[in-house]
């Protein structure tokens, strides 16, 4: 026979409420059905295709009274937004939820009662028995910002392993992709009116490996872009799985790239796309065209992008330029600015102004606290939990990822055969058990604190293969940290995490291994990035 139904306390992330019954649980067969209301349509497609693809079973679509699964929307049924509930005993199984992300998340679940070949995208075992057990799961999430960003400027990561990746995300029940497009280093999305950042700023001569100094470069060229309906597709696949896609578009600083299609843009001589990392001196200056050159760029990102938030960044923006130049100071003297810093709020205030006017809201790293934030910001704390904490005392939203905490490409321990050892030591538990609610903000504020997400940053995962490594099992940990309430115990946790690891491994990730590196990545001696 095939493997046992999985014990319910091996969820990932932990339900607020969980009981088990005395039935013997639902037994997926050829005769089983799935059925669901108008509202709940969308979840019914894809468990039917994934879990028709991994047991080889019909499960045909019923027709309410001869359905043993169903699944239904009922904004009445007093779980909260997004929350569902999970009823598996003698009747069948059924899942309600209080909107239809709240039934894909029980759905979610469901699946995870099943052994972990229910992950696999073919049957492996004819004889495998599909046990569901006998459960009572009432859940809801605890922030509405469940987020991860990827970095898909630095290194470009193919359309179908975006798409791969907002699976997994899924699957944990995270709820933003925060799509990094625009660096130094590359630009990433295509843009009709200005060919030229796909034609040129998509593609550099080298990298930089590793992170040493003098840098070394691998010679071997670099790019890649996404198509405007490779995002269509992209974003609409993620709205079936109620992920929304965050587009940044870095400006004023992280904007190299840029500068090279464009000269025009920039403040000195002529540049190339950057090939090494860092903070790049070369920002944009602060011309009307140039102004008016963004704000055309983001006309085409907002018809892309349906997500109420649109990232400007606003980060490492470096001003020696500003200093020099004689457009720079002529901005200063003519908006009564006091420096340079204020020079920067005002740039980001034009596109604050932008986006509310067509009813979008301005998200951007901590840095725009600088200088003044503009009034409809909503900030990024990466810096530490300072600026989230500046921010939300003065009524704005903040979503937490400080470094020290939610940076997945940093280093998991400190031993020399890690891979890739760079940054802080940051470990699966380090990640499962940072508050993202500051104790600053436990008596007032912490209302504002829109959630949480971690950033994984690809200077040095030059593959979805080294993305895997870095963020997994460390993304499952931080999953849990984002969505369930109460006090969280890592060697709790852990047992549960181990189990959840069979699942990884079903879905093909090449997550680091919690006793340590893994052989195909563990390179002594290694200060760069694997090859």
């Amino acid at each position: 026979m095939g493997a046992p139904s999985v014990p319910a306390d091996s969820l990932v992330p932990r339900p607020a409420e969980l009981s088990t019954g005395d039935y013997d649980g639902l037994v997926l067969t050829p005769s089983t059905r799935i059925d669901a209301d108008h509202a709940a349509r969308g979840t019914e497609a894809w468990l039917r295709t994934e879990l028709g693809a991994a047991t080889g079973l019909p499960l045909q679509r019923g027709d309410g009274q001869n359905a043993q699964i169903r699944l239904s929307v009922d904004p009445a049924a007093g779980l909260g937004s997004e929350g569902y509930r999970l009823i598996v005993d003698g009747e069948g199984a059924l899942v309600v939820g209080h909107d239809p992300a709240g039934a894909f998340y029980g759905a979610q679940t469901l699946r995870q009662l099943l052994p972990a070949a229910a992950y696999r995208r073919a049957p492996v075992d004819s004889a495998a028995r599909w046990t569901l057990p006998s459960v009572r799961i009432t859940d809801r999430p605890r922030f509405g910002w469940r987020g991860c960003m990827l970095d898909v400027a630095r290194h470009f990561m193919p359309k179908h392993d975006v798409l791969r990746f907002i699976d997994l995300l899924a699957m944990h029940k995270l709820n933003v992709l925060h799509l990094h497009l625009t660096e130094d280093q590359g630009w990433r999305l295509e843009i009709k009116r200005y060919p030229r950042l796909t034609e040129v700023a998509s593609w550099r001569t080298e990298s930089q490996v590793g992170a040493g100094s003098p840098p070394v470069f691998d010679g071997r060229p670099h790019g890649g872009f996404y198509t405007q309906d490779d995002i269509r597709e992209i974003v609409a696949y993620a709205a079936a799985r109620h992920i929304t896609v965050v587009p940044e578009i870095d400006v004023p600083g992280h904007s190299q790239a840029a500068i090279a299609a464009y000269p025009e843009l920039g403040e000195g001589e002529p540049v190339g796309v950057a090939r090494h990392w860092g903070i790049i001196d070369n920002v944009l200056n602060v011309t009307d065209a140039t102004l008016e050159f963004y704000r055309n760029v983001f006309d085409e990102v907002l018809e892309l992008f349906p997500s109420t938030y649109v990232c400007v960044g606003g980060d490492e923006c470096p001003k020696e330029q500003w200093r020099r130049s004689e457009t720079a100071q002529w901005r200063i003297r003519e908006e009564g600015l006091a420096d340079e810093g204020e020079l920067q709020s005002w740039f980001i205030r034009r596109f604050d102004t932008y986006l509310a006017e067509r009813g979008r809201r301005l998200l951007g790293w901590d840095e725009i606290l600088e200088g003044g934030l503009a009034p409809g910001a909503t900030v990024m704390s990466w810096r530490g939990t300072e600026g989230g904490i500046a921010a939300a005392k003065a009524g704005h939203d903040v979503v937490m990822c400080p470094t020290d905490t939610s940076y997945l490409d940093y280093r998991q321990s400190e031993g020399d055969d890690e891979p890739i050892p760079v940054g802080t030591v940051l470990t699966a538990a380090d990640v499962y058990t940072a508050e993202p609610v500051p104790a600053e903000l436990a008596e007032a504020g912490a209302e504002r604190v829109l959630g949480a997400q971690v950033n994984i940053w690809s200077e040095h995962l030059d593959s979805p293969r080294s993305v895997d490594y870095m963020a997994f099992p460390r993304l499952s940990a931080f999953a849990e940290a984002a969505w369930s309430e109460g006090a969280r115990d890592y060697a709790e946790f852990q047992p549960r995490l181990e189990r959840h690891l069979l699942r990884l491994d079903a879905c093909g990730v090449e997550y680091r291994p919690l006793s340590g590196p893994h052989p195909w990545q563990r390179r002594p001696g290694v200060t760069g990035r694997p090859r």
